[in-house]
């Protein structure tokens, strides 16, 4: 079977917009996907997603929103308004918020003629182990959790979730091919892993069938950061 296409999502991890565009103008060229997270859109807000766009990127919002379905949804509303190409959720949020910004997103979009932006459900942070699980009073594995995540999301009608690589090839087996899995995470072997625990590489990341991979401080922290996305791609099997 032929292997999936991954594509990076370039993670715009700094407070600062000037940074952000610099990173933006620099590796557009390559990678169409840029990921904007908490610490850029509370400094700057949706400032940042229109310099993106301003730029010709793509951007995945990755606040994981988590709080009463009204709210979550209200909030969602406003993502769709922003046309951002991917947000996500903790999926547990629950199945009665999932549903309910799976439905409204679903039902504006269609009324606005409007492309709907892919929704996908996080399940457990990749800085998390099954000690920390567990501290939470969750006394499921890792794995176990993640899959019963990932079947809930899929259940309430949101397109993939937010996974690490170690459970790739099990969500891809339960979820199927059409499930989109976007992989945190990612860093180069032998490299400091930082705050993240459950990790994999570019490369595996893409034999195990990932959909995305998000890299924010190997290519952020690199002296030639357009450098070290090629290197990335590369490892992708992808010629730039």
């Amino acid at each position: 079977m032929k292997r999936k296409k991954t594509e990076l999502i370039v993670a715009l991890d700094t407070s600062k917009i000037g940074q952000a565009e610099r990173i933006v103008k620099e590796l557009a060229p390559i990678s169409a996907f840029f990921k904007i997270g908490s610490q850029l859109f509370t400094a700057c807000g949706p400032e940042s997603i229109e310099m993106v766009h301003k730029n010709k990127g793509k951007v995945f919002l990755d606040l994981k929103f988590h709080d009463i379905p009204n709210t979550v949804a209200q909030a969602a509303l406003n993502v769709l308004e922003q046309g951002v190409f991917m947000f996500n959720m903790h999926a547990l949020g629950g199945k009665d918020m999932l549903l309910k910004v799976s439905e409204v997103i679903s039902e504006k979009a269609k009324e606005k003629q409007i492309p709907r932006p892919i929704m996908l459900g996080v399940t457990v942070l990749t800085s998390m182990d099954r000690q920390q699980l567990n501290s939470l009073g969750v006394n499921r594995s890792v794995k176990n959790e993640v899959l019963h995540l990932a079947r809930l999301s899929k259940d309430c009608g949101l397109d993939g979730v937010v996974c690490s690589g170690k459970e790739l090839k099990l969500l891809r087996r339960v979820c199927g091919d059409d499930f989109i899995l976007v992989v945190p995470g990612i860093r180069a072997p032998n490299c400091d892993t930082g705050d993240q625990k459950r990790i994999i590489s570019a490369q595996q990341a893409a034999e195990l069938g990932a959909d995305y991979i998000v890299v924010g401080r190997p290519i952020l922290a690199a002296l030639n950061p357009l450098k070290a996305a090629q290197e990335i791609m590369q490892s992708l099997g992808q010629n730039v």
